[in-house]
This record gives C-alpha cells, structure tokens and sequence, in this order.
C-alpha cells in the first residue's frame, strides 16, 4: 500500500514518513500551527493503546497457531463458567427473592441460597418482608425512634396535623402508621413509592373519620375507635390500589386543641365540667326524692286497699251474720226472740250494776249498793258481785211482768 510505507505499524507494516496517522492520513502538524489540520493538538496514543492489548493477551496464551485456538477456548470456558456462577444468591431470613427476566415478573425465592440465570438474562431483588415500616404524619420524629414506641415529636408539621372535626373544630393530631409487605409483588410493581402512598391515604382516612366524630370525643374516650377505623380505611385503600401492603397498626401520639387556642379550649372544658357537676348534682338528688315519695304514695295506696279489704270483709261477715239470724228467726221465732233477748240483757248487765228487787216485800223497798262494801256474806267492799246468769234472772223479770200486770 502506499500509505504502508514508513515504519512498523500495529499490524507489521512501516510507519508512515514524517508521524503520520496509522491510517497514513497527512501529519497534524506542531500544536498551535496554521497548518491545514484541524488545530486540535495530539490526542492519545491510540495504536501504542492497541499493542499493549496485543502483548497483554500473548502473554497468557502459549506459543502456537494450534494452542492459541486452545487457549481462547479455555478462556472462553472460564469467562462462561465464571458467568454462570455468577448467578447464585443469597436471600436473607426476614427477606423475600423476586426474581426478574428482562425486567418482567417470573418467580418468587425463599429465605437461603438460590439461583438465576446471570445478568442480563435475570436479576433479582430482596425486599424486607418481615420489617415493620413506621410513616409518621403531622409530625418528624427523631432519627432514633424505634417502631412500635411512642415518641414525642421533633418538629410538628401543621399542614398535615391541623383537621377539622365533626361539630366544626379544628384539632391538631399527629399519629404513625406501622406497615409491612404482604405481596412482594404487588408491592415491587403496583406501586411507585410505597411509603409515600401509605402516607397519603393514612392521611385522608384520618382527615375523614375525624370530620364526622366532635371534637370532645376525638379529645378523650374515642381515641382507640378512630385508631381503628384509620386502620381499617387505609388497608382499604391499599388493597383497591393492590399494593401489597399490610397496615399493622395506627398509633395517634396527640391530640389536642391548636396552640393558639388552647386556653380557650380550656375554660371551655372547665366550663363544661361544672355544667355536669350540676347536673349529677341535680340527678342525684331527683334520684333520691323521687324513689321516697314513689314509695309513700306505694305506703298509702297499700293502706287503702288494706283498709278496703278489712271493711268488705266486716260488712260481709256482718251480713252473713244477719242472715243466719233471719234463716233462724224464721225457722223458731219465739226462741229466736227469747234468746236474743237473752243476749242482750247479758251484754246489758256486764256493763252496769245490778239492783235485786222482791215483789214479795210491802212497803219499804230495800236499796243494797252492791258495789260498795262488804256484802252480808264476807264479801270485800268495792267487790263486784258475782252475776247470776239470765236463764236464773229470766223467771224473776218474768213474775214481776206479771205482778205488774195485775
């Protein structure tokens, strides 16, 4: 050739005259020249580059057309056995292997050694599927704040803390969210920034449940309600975004009134607690009357009806005793009316005393006061005698009717 022609070259060929290129191009001339070149000074040693190569590589391989091909062959076989080892790889106990061929899902690895097909064919990647993330919302925490534990917060971001609650308050709440990988998958390739999600629907779940709940409530007793209900809303959404995410727990870490307001909210609160003082006050005591005068008018009703029952019960009896007399009068009447007679002479003189007279006497009618002193027979003064019975006064009443009658 004619460009061959003026020293050794790369290729066993001489160099061309005056330092050309290896390709026998005009030389570039002195750096800063007016020459015809392109005025860009010399570049690198491109072809003493290549030789080097060249050296490097007989180096390794032995003498010889035949033990060449042999030597390329055998460093082919180690570059190919070197490759293919390449593949084998470790997954840890709290991970999970996804294997990818050409970036496309095919298999799931477990915990221990496994292998792929070499890159570029297959790759792999080894998610933490056992650690428990925390997204903390409404404030920063430490950098030392350990999953699980309550924190105070380092810095309050009002943005996301400040909600307005169901009876038109503003509360400022701060709270974490502790997650972990259900789906390697879905969580690899459904979402972009898994952590930034579970953030966002965290957020607006809570923003939700706090706008229909007052803000008493948010304040005291249903803290552990809402807890769960923004547990159960952002596994909602995570599962309709399918992105193989577990919501493990919801951990409110404040919940106050504004700072701007706080004192406000505290004579409001103070407020209100006197207000229920009163009015336990107020049921107490409407407790006590009422059950007390529940029970007198009970007393009184009972009484009544007591007094109801013992009057029917008399007037009955007193009638049935009047009706007995009446079936006996009528059955004997002349004994019917001398034994009542009877009777009631007898009730007569037990209650009065008595004065003994003798039709048989003329003249001077004796008066013996016998219930005073001492009778002729030992009897003690101021003694009542002793009654003789009707059926022995009746003869005596009897003849003294009839003396009387003559």
């Amino acid at each position: 050739m004619a460009w061959n022609n003026g020293g050794p070259s790369p290729w066993g060929n001489p160099r061309p005259p005056g330092g050309g290129g290896p390709w026998g191009g005009p030389p570039s001339g002195p750096p800063g020249g007016g020459g015809g070149g392109n005025n860009r000074g010399p570049g690198p040693d491109v072809e003493e580059m290549i030789r080097n190569a060249q050296n490097a590589v007989k180096r390794f391989l032995p003498r010889g057309g035949a033990g060449g091909a042999k030597g390329l062959a055998l460093a082919a076989v180690v570059l190919l056995a070197l490759w293919a080892a390449s593949g084998f790889y470790r997954v840890q106990p709290d991970e999970l292997g996804v294997v990818m061929r050409f970036g496309a899902f095919e298999r799931t690895a477990p915990p221990g050694l496994n292998y792929r097909i070499p890159y570029p064919v297959e790759s792999v990647t080894t998610p933490r599927v056992t650690r428990i993330n925390r997204v903390d919302v409404g404030f920063r925490a430490g950098a030392d704040a350990a999953p699980g534990a309550r924190v105070i917060a380092s810095r309050d971001v009002l943005a996301e803390s400040l909600m307005l609650t169901g009876d038109e308050n503003i509360v400022d709440i701060d709270f974490a969210v502790f997650w972990r990988i259900s789906d390697a998958r879905d969580f690899l390739f459904n979402t972009r920034n898994p952590e930034e999600t579970v953030k966002s629907a965290a957020e607006s779940m809570m923003r939700e449940v706090i706008g229909r709940t007052p803000i008493q409530a948010a304040l005291t007793e249903a803290r552990a309600q809402i807890e769960q209900d923004v547990r159960r809303g952002t596994q909602a959404i995570m599962d309709q975004y399918r992105a193989g995410v577990e919501i493990t727990q919801v951990q409110m870490q404040k919940s106050d009134p504004p700072a701007a307001v706080v004192e406000s909210f505290r004579d409001v609160q103070r407020a209100n607690t006197d207000r229920e003082r009163v009015r336990n006050e107020a049921e107490s005591f409407r407790n006590d009357i009422i059950p007390r005068a529940r029970g007198e008018a009970e007393r009184m009703v009972q009484e009544a009806q007591g007094f109801r029952d013992s009057q029917i019960a008399r007037a009955r009896g007193e009638a049935g005793r009047f009706t007995a007399v009446l079936t006996a009068y009528k059955q004997a009447q002349d004994i019917t009316v001398r034994r009542i007679y009877l009777e009631t002479m007898e009730e007569i003189l037990k209650r009065n005393s008595m004065t003994l007279v003798d039709d048989r006497l003329q003249g001077l009618v004796p008066f013996l006061p016998l219930s005073e002193g001492r009778a002729p027979g030992g009897q003690p003064r101021g003694a009542t005698p002793a009654i003789p019975p009707a059926a022995a006064i009746a003869p005596a009443i009897t003849q003294q009717r009839g003396g009387a009658g003559r």
